[in-house]
This record gives structure tokens, sequence and C-alpha cells, in this order.
């Protein structure tokens, strides 16, 4: 398996990475160690898109920042992604952090972030009714937004599929060796050959760096635990809420989702294990007390879930998206954390840029399509609509997750598209199948049924995320 390039990581930033170099006349692979895109940080963040006031200003991350974030809505009109503009607000509770507002705003204004403001206490509140009434002022940012983070990732991989990316799952590189024309890697499915590695690893783009010869990067994994709230409560606030940040990070939020629930956290904890999953009864708490602070309407009662991410933090705090000084066939995308999901069609432009100056003779395909065919979401249509659909189609009649109302026609059509979904959680994630109040109770067997017969194997070979996730283990008859 030979590629001009090859792509770590089918995270958020990979993704985005091989859509934009899939505009190329280049053999391009897409290698994700997991079963399906998006099982990294990319699956489990607060889906922000941030308006740029928080970077260092003259930082890689401040520029990538605003300028991700003025192509954020673009991008997902183009891949058919859910967005929402709906602005964002720092609020203060004090003298001092009404001071650090006006810091935090000075900051955004020589990065660029438009027509923000601070507001008053009362303008706040006829803002959002529900904010806390020890609330003094806020930072209003309008050009914020939110998206659903791993819906923009399996876009942009199915663009990057369409395109000519060749999807390779389940390929963990082990090695990385250096030739004279090209690199090699010792993958979990054999050995590959590229001419150029784009290192988009998460948290483990340092682990792959220095296999590849570079030394130079340090990525911490940051721990962040959530509560995710029931739709029923998802309008208690219009704008994505925060606090004053600190130099751990942006600090609990409460935000609505671009799917109508309510979201609060992350907590922040650099930890060593860069597998740690785990929620824990203090993290959940913490973000429990701090969220009631900013809004006391909230309540952990109407959890349907809670679970945690992991995020790339770099020691030095800034974005590394260049060749790589130690090795010239390594271009890095590295400590990729937040702002790096508002960040990521910005990083990717930047790099399919590296690229065309690497590659001298590099062409723009006559058929590039940077778009996606945009999916059935049964959900959000008419009873016209749907009837219509279910005349061609009879199986977008049957309905699977009665929380979600989605259909037997979108389950398929989420197995059978360009890097589609093998597992339980990849049909979760496309569809929504198993996101309601019941989180699967009713529609997972019916989910795992369709897996084995659309994918041809027995049922107890489905897996919730890969692996050894069985959802069958065995028969009791």
């Amino acid at each position: 398996m030979t590629y001009d390039i090859a792509i770590i990581g089918a995270g958020v930033t990979g993704a985005m990475t091989a859509r934009a170099v899939s505009k190329f006349n280049l053999k391009v692979a897409l290698l994700e160690k997991a079963n399906d895109v998006a099982m990294g940080s990319s699956k489990a963040n607060s889906g922000i898109v941030h308006a740029g006031f928080d970077a260092e200003p003259g930082s890689l991350m401040a520029e990538m920042n605003v300028k991700g974030c003025s192509m954020m809505k673009e991008t997902c009109e183009k891949l058919h992604v859910p967005y929402k503009n709906n602005g964002s607000l720092v609020i203060a509770f004090s003298d001092e952090e009404v001071d650090h507002l006006n810091e935090l705003y000075e900051r955004g204004v020589k990065n660029g972030v438009p027509d923000m403001r601070i507001i008053s206490k009362k303008e706040l509140k006829e803002m959002e009714p529900n904010i806390s009434d020890a609330a003094m002022a806020a930072l209003y940012a309008p050009t914020a937004g939110i998206v659903c983070p791993y819906e923009l990732t399996i876009a942009a991989a199915e663009c990057a599929v369409t395109n000519g990316v060749e999807f390779i799952r389940n390929c963990e590189v082990k090695g990385i060796s250096t030739g004279k024309d090209e690199l090699t890697l010792d993958t979990t499915q054999g050995e590959i050959k590229a001419k150029y590695i784009i290192n988009a690893a998460g948290v483990y783009a340092d682990e792959i760096a220095k296999m590849a010869g570079d030394d130079t990067i340090k990525i911490v994994a940051r721990r962040g635990e959530y509560f995710l709230l029931d739709r029923s409560v998802g309008n208690t606030v219009n704008h994505t809420i925060f606090q004053c940040p600190t130099k751990m990070g942006k600090g609990i939020l409460v935000a609505q989702t671009v799917d109508g629930n309510l979201l609060l956290g992350p907590t922040s904890e650099d930890v060593d294990d860069k597998s740690d999953l785990g929620t824990t009864w203090e993290g959940l708490n913490k973000v429990k007390s701090i969220a009631t602070k900013s809004v006391p309407q909230v309540s952990a009662r109407d959890a349907i879930t809670s679970f945690t991410g992991l995020r790339a933090h770099s020691l030095a705090h800034e974005f590394i998206v260049e060749q790589s000084k130690k090795n010239p066939r390594l271009i890095n995308a590295a400590g990729i954390e937040s702002p790096g999901l508002s960040s990521a069609p910005a990083i990717a432009q930047r790099i399919a840029g590296i690229v065309e100056k690497l590659i001298p003779d590099v062409q723009v395909k006559s058929d590039y399509d940077d778009s996606r065919k945009e999916p059935v979401r049964f959900r959000h249509m008419t009873d016209e609509q749907r009837a219509e659909l279910i005349k061609k189609n009879p199986a977008y009649g049957r309905i699977i997750c009665r929380c979600e109302t989605v259909t037997e026609g979108e389950i398929l059509d989420a197995i059978h598209a360009p890097a589609g979904a093998r597992d339980v959680d990849g049909v979760k994630r496309r569809t929504r199948a198993g996101m309601g109040r019941c989180q699967g109770g009713f529609c997972g067997t019916k989910v795992v049924s369709i897996l084995a017969k659309e994918l041809g194997v027995d049922i107890d070979e489905i897996t919730k995320f890969g692996g050894n996730s069985k959802i069958v283990i065995g028969k009791t008859k």
C-alpha cells in the first residue's frame, strides 16, 4: 500500500484535512486506529464554535480560531451538517471578573473578532432570563456558534472518500521508518508507505511525531467530564454561557446542542492515562455545582447521560501546524485542543497549502466536489415529505428509534455511506438512534440486527464501538 500522503488520525482535524487535500491529484489514505471516524476528542467535546477572543493575540491558535469561525457556516452548509449561530456570553460575578471581561474584549479586538461588546446586567437578563441574579455583566460575542463535532467529522470523511481518499480503519501505527523518498509505516493493517505523513493523531500526536524522528512535541491529555440533559430543558438558555476562563481552559459552560439538548461541562484535569474516559462522582458534582452558579435552573435530574472527553493539550498551549523541522516528510497538526473544532476548516486549508508547496507539480482535480449528499433526517420532515419518501422506499416508514424518530432507511444509509458505520455507536452518531431518553434501551437490539444483516456477519460479531466491545457474547439456548 503506497500513497502520496497518509493522514494519521480521523478526528475532525484529520477528516477535514483529508477533505481539503482530496482536491489534489494525489493518492491519499486516512488512517484511524479505531473502528470509525470521530472516536477520540471529536466524539466528546462541547461542540462550540468559539468566536476567538480567548487565544493569545498573534498566536496561530488565534488566527486559526477567528478564520475557522468565519468559515464554519459555509462549511456546514456544503457538508449538510447542522450549525447554529447562537452567540456566546462570558459572565462576570465580581468587579475583578468585569475587569477580566474587558481584557478578553481587548484581546478579541486584537484577534479581529467582530461585533463584540460588554453588556450590562439588565441587557444580560433580557437576553438570558434564566441567568443567575448574581451575574453583573457579560462579554457578548455574536459570531460564536454551535455544531455537532462528530457529524462534522463524519461529513468531512464522507466527502474525502467520495473524492478518492482511502479510509483505513483499525489501522494503528506502531512504528515509522524514514527512507530516501518515502516513509514506511508499520501498522496493524500491514506495511504502508507514503511520501508524506500528516500527523493528526490528537492526544497521541507527540508519539507519532517521535516515531518519525521529531521529539519536539509534548502532548498532555486534558480530561473533561460532561452532563447531557434531555431536550425538554434545551431552551433553558439561548446562547452558550461561559464563566471567566482560567489557565486550565474556558471553564464549565451551559449550552444548547444543535439537536436541542442542554450540555453542562467540562471539567479540566491533566491525566497521564491517554485512554482515561471514565466519569467520576467528584467531576460530575463539580460540573453540576459550577453550572448552577451560572444558571440556577439547570438540574442533573434531567441528565440522560454523562461522558468524558480528552483534549490534546500542548505544553506550549499553541497549535503546531507545520512541516517538521526534524523530518521534512512529516507535517504536524498537533496540540489541537480547544478551539480546535472551531479552527478545523482553517487548519485543513493551511495544511493543504503546505502540501501544495511541498509537491510542486500537484494539480487540482477537475471533478473535485467539496460538498456531500444531504442525508435523510426523517425527524425534521413534514408529513407530506415523509409520505413521498416512503413511497420511494418503504424502509423510511419503519421507525426503529422512537425517542429520536429514526427510521430503518436512515440506518441503512448510515451503514452504506462512504466510510459508513460498522458498529452500534457509528450508527448512533450518524442517525441519533439511541441518543434519546432511553439511550438505546428499545432500539438497540434492532440496530444490532440491521448491522449484522447489512454487513453479512453473525450477530455476535457486532460491537458497540469496535474491538472487544461485543453486544452479544453467546446464546442462552
